[in-house]
């Protein structure tokens, strides 16, 4: 382990409950971000119908308004435009992820949809102060597989066509003068090239491949177009930091850590040089690059505990907005003047949670089967004795993703609930190397599920948990594991709960939305090939639908009725199946949503169906829900079996 577990003082009764709107309900005030002149901040809060809105203030001032008049799902991306006068947001359809981009105009008023087309999914590409009325956004308007790149003019709407996708390009990359240079490709076998060209006429040019073992990313231009700045792990386990020549291929180190991969680098949006890069073994770490804000650095770290982020920043760069999180305390954000070397505070983000109860994370780590170390997180309750806890085994989706350090109401709903939570980056996981990262190809249902029983085993063996009180967790590629867990596993897990899951790896594959057409190598060769005979076996082991009479404990199923990765028939499947082998299972479907839950209402529901669920098989606490469903959710619920338990 990385660190001694220990457990908070005892107290004479447990600590009270904490409301579940307030930890997992809108927050009082999120995401702000500065006016690149400087003047005017904005943010995201909700409505009197509590609905997400963009809200804009003068600095100074007491003149805040709401700018957005969303209806429904409430606004989760904005941003400013190099005008300093006009809103950028964007939002989709119940979940169908075909985000359109609206511009609010701050003098009038006036909100547009600048891609106003029904099935067209819009992706931000670029914006410049030299041209503050333009962006670049690509869109699959021309073909619904393929994202070509448009530039789209604040002012009159016009949208015109500006390169033009060859049929394989999954991302693009403009350099300072707004001109699309770089083409990011996933090739046949998995891997990545880089593509780049020397003007807007000029033709593309292979720069750099990778293969399907490495990780390949570039993340801007320097000033002057000459070089790239690269995320690579070409010659290294972990992805590093480097400034590649462009004309001679010659590549120059910035940043490296032995012990992760580079997870975020900060550089300066105008003179596009690299500032600072993070690194994230456990906790997030930073390496400054940029003398001069190593001042500012040693400063703010001081400023409050908690690993910290440059937010944003306005044109002058004079002022920055910096966020703290801590995994006690809601996300808090400053501003921070860099001339006086002095922080404002101006918002905490859930501020009903700064004197609560909340439980630490702990990084910890563990000795799987084959004699790999597998990274995680545990989070146990505040005020009880460490000993044979109930424990929920939370899992991430992606599967190429990570857990963090940090804040997390889920993780702190089902500690404060009385329960032991573990986490486990499985291999597979990002962030900790390539070898780690692959180590989890084509292991769906094999290694990577064992890295979860092994986890749990730990967390028995160290007598943390009780092992006749466990139960699985999961979102997205966490749902399949649940699932997974419930029919590979049946005599772990005491129940399991499985948010949009695939429970059929075929179907899932067959059904991917059109615009990762161009990255499907990735899951051919991460996954299976559904086209290749030999991965045939493959698949159909690892798909929960073909082991469901195997499952016997208690299910509870979530699922958003037009969720384009892991749609509604991924759970209807699995949940005809339960009943078909006589099993018990809730499942419940939320008609308004896509890939998880975005409305509160529907958020709520889910979590209130979960804590009694858990409440039922763990013997938690849990607060109730009043009614058949929360006000104003879309929940259609089944029941399958003579009782949920």
């Amino acid at each position: 382990m990385t660190s001694t577990i220990q457990a908070s003082p005892i107290l004479s009764q447990p600590p009270p409950l904490i409301p579940r709107d307030t930890l997992l309900g809108n927050p009082e005030r999120a995401n702000p971000h500065i006016a690149p002149d400087g003047e005017r901040l904005a943010w995201l809060a909700p409505d009197e119908h509590d609905v997400l809105q963009v809200w804009v203030q003068t600095i100074g001032r007491h003149d805040a308004r709401a700018v957005t008049a969303d209806k429904s799902r409430g606004i989760q991306s904005y941003g400013w435009g190099y005008d300093s006068k006009t809103i950028l947001y964007a939002q989709d359809a119940a979940g169908d992820e075909n985000f359109h981009l609206f511009a609010v105009d701050l003098d009038s008023d006036n909100v547009r949809d600048l891609t106003p087309w029904h099935g067209v999914r819009a992706e931000f590409v670029a914006s410049n102060p030299k041209f503050p009325e333009r962006i670049l956004v690509a869109l699959n308007l021309r073909d619904r597989k393929l994202m070509d790149v448009y530039r789209v003019d604040l002012r009159s709407g016009a949208v015109e066509l500006d390169t033009k996708n060859p049929g394989d390009v999954a991302g693009w990359l403009a350099d300072d003068d707004m001109i699309v240079r770089a083409a990011i490709v996933v090739t046949p076998d998995g891997g990545t090239e880089i593509r780049i060209r020397e003007s807007a006429a000029s033709a593309w040019r292979t720069l750099m491949k990778a293969g399907m073992e490495d990780n390949l990313a570039a993340l801007d231009f320097t000033k002057d177009g000459k070089s790239l700045f690269l995320s690579t792990s070409i010659g290294t386990d972990t992805a590093r930091l480097v400034r590649h020549d462009v004309a001679s291929g010659k590549e120059t180190d910035i940043a490296h850590s032995d012990g992760a991969d580079l997870s975020d680098a900060m550089i300066q949006p105008t003179r596009h040089v690299v500032q600072a890069a993070a690194f994230d073994p456990g906790r997030t770490h930073w390496t400054v690059v940029d003398p001069s804000i190593q001042a500012d650095f040693d400063a703010i770290a001081k400023i409050a505990d908690g690993d910290f982020n440059v937010a944003d920043r306005d044109l002058a760069d004079e002022t920055w907005l910096v966020s703290f999180s801590s995994d006690r305390a809601p996300k808090r954000y400053y501003s921070w003047d860099r001339a006086s070397k002095k922080a404002t505070f101006i918002f905490s983000v859930q501020p009903k949670l700064d004197d609560a109860p909340l439980a630490p994370m702990k990084p910890v780590d563990f000795t799987a089967r084959d004699g790999m170390k597998i990274n995680g997180y545990l989070t146990l309750p505040v005020g009880v004795p460490v000993k044979n806890l109930p424990l929920v085994l939370a899992v991430h989706g992606g599967p190429w993703a990570r857990d963090s350090w940090g804040l997390d109401p889920y993780i702190q709903l089902l500690a404060n609930r009385g329960y032991a939570v573990l986490q486990v980056n499985f291999r597979g996981s990002t962030g900790f190397g390539k070898k780690y990262l692959h180590a989890g190809d084509r292991e769906w249902g094999l290694t990577m599920q064992s890295d979860l029983t092994d986890g749990v085993k730990w967390a028995v063996d160290a007598g943390i948990a009780d092992r006749k009180r466990v139960a699985i967790f999961g979102g997205s590629y966490g749902g399949y594991a649940a699932l997974a867990g419930a029919a590979f596993t049946p005599d772990l897990y005491r129940c399991a709960i499985d948010e949009c899951g695939p429970s059929n790896l075929f179907t899932l594959l067959a059904s991917i939305p059109p615009y990762w057409g161009v990255m499907r190598s990735i899951f051919d060769t991460r996954v299976g090939n559904p086209a290749d005979p030999k991965d045939k076996e493959l698949l159909t082991a690892a798909s929960p639908l073909f082991s469901a009479d195997k499952i016997k404990i208690p299910m509870l199923i979530g699922q958003g009725a037009n969720d384009p990765r892991v749609k509604q028939a991924e759970a209807e499947q699995i949940v005809e199946a339960i009943a078909k082998h006589h099993g018990n299972a809730v499942y419940v479907l939320y008609t308004d949503e896509g890939h998880g839950f975005v409305r509160p209402e529907n958020r709520l529901d889910f979590t209130a169906r979960l804590e009694k669920f858990l409440a039922d098989n763990l013997g938690g606490r849990y607060e109730p829900m009043n009614g058949d469903r929360m006000p104003g959710s879309t929940a259609k619920v089944r029941i399958v079996g003579a009782s949920p338990l």
